[in-house]
């Protein structure tokens, strides 16, 4: 019998995959449980649609990524800081002031772990920091450390 699985089931397969188990199987297992449902006319087309809708709303999510990567490329934040002669900071700037920095001063809230610094900034001057914004879409932010 043909299913369709309905969530990931770890020796079988993945949610949306089409498979061909024995009748037994799926008449006492997988129907049951709603693991997966009936390979008929009506569910294919269905899980076609599914399947459109979700390319649809990744494409767009990739697109809205993509226009704010070019707006965050443009964009270069400043950060002041307390500092010692030598151009050392006391502290450190992490991923979650610089976050901070960018939603006060830019108006983008960006979630600090989307933020990749390597490690923390420990000196004044300019750094580039990449941003993870969506799947194969990096942004990189030109972070200014000041003396205060």
């Amino acid at each position: 019998m043909k299913v369709i699985l309905l969530q990931d089931i770890r020796a079988l397969g993945k949610k949306g995959d089409i498979k061909e188990v024995a009748d037994g199987y799926a008449r006492n297992f997988l129907l049951p449980k709603s693991l997966a449902k009936e390979a008929n006319e009506t569910n294919l087309k269905d899980l076609a649609k599914q399947k459109a809708d979700v390319a649809r709303k990744e494409a767009k999510e990739a697109a809205e990524a993509q226009e704010l990567a070019q707006k965050l490329e443009s964009t270069k934040i400043e950060l002041k800081v307390k500092s010692g002669d030598n151009g050392r900071l006391f502290g450190s700037i992490t991923a979650k002031d610089i976050a901070a920095q960018l939603k006060k001063a830019v108006g983008i809230e960006i979630d600090k772990r989307k933020i990749e610094l390597g490690d923390t900034l420990k000196t004044l001057g300019n750094h580039e920091v990449q941003v993870h914004l969506y799947k194969g879409v990096l942004a990189k932010l030109m972070v200014s450390v000041l003396a205060e």
